[in-house]
């Protein structure tokens, strides 16, 4: 890494300017083996698409993201989805944390998740939910972030390689901020 991340909230037009770069970390984090939906042998162009083909939902405020970026790359993202049924506004789900290889060990993660949490807060979610490679390294940010363990499903996902792989699914119940928005369409 060549100097300290800076972490940013995207706007959809931001999204699409750095799919490729964003793509690029999907490449490299799925061929590390993280389990994030994505399969073994995932391109640049098929990873660079799926990230164009979020801007919709960040665009009308379903989805937020960032990016971490240090002077040469994309080091890191996390996504909060927004549940737009009116009974679950409350709550939405962290998705697709991940942190380049080599800037792992710095509190990238850890970094990403609290701006997460934050603007959660601040458009007034009460209840973070999220799901996880069981025995992953990721199990153990989210106990040391103050997340709650709520069960493990079996065979529920495959690795890149294709194997299956429990899933450990966590919780996380928030304060709220004065003033705090309603979650969902909108919030930017």
């Amino acid at each position: 890494m060549t100097g300290p991340s800076t972490v940013t909230r995207l706007t959809a037009d931001q999204l699409l300017s750095c799919a490729d770069d964003l793509a690029d970390l999907l490449v490299e984090t799925v061929r590390g083996g993280a389990s994030l939906g994505f399969l073994a042998g995932l391109d640049r162009t098929a990873a660079a698409a799926w990230w164009r083909g979020l801007a919709p939902e960040v665009a009308g405020g379903r989805l937020a993201v960032w990016a971490a970026r240090d002077t040469e790359r994309v080091t890191g993202t996390v996504g909060v989805a927004f549940v737009d049924k009116p009974n679950g506004r409350h709550r939405a789900e962290i998705i697709k944390l991940m942190v380049h290889p080599g800037a792992r060990g710095q509190g990238l993660a850890r970094a990403l998740l609290t701006a997460a949490e934050e603007a959660a807060v601040d458009t007034g979610v009460t209840l973070l939910v999220l799901d996880t490679e069981t025995h992953s390294p990721a199990e153990t940010l989210y106990g040391k972030a103050g997340w709650t363990r709520a069960g493990t499903i079996p065979d529920y996902a495959t690795d890149p390689a294709g194997g299956l792989h429990a899933t450990t699914l966590f919780y996380k119940k928030l304060g709220t901020r004065a003033g705090a928005g309603h979650a969902g369409a909108g919030a930017q």
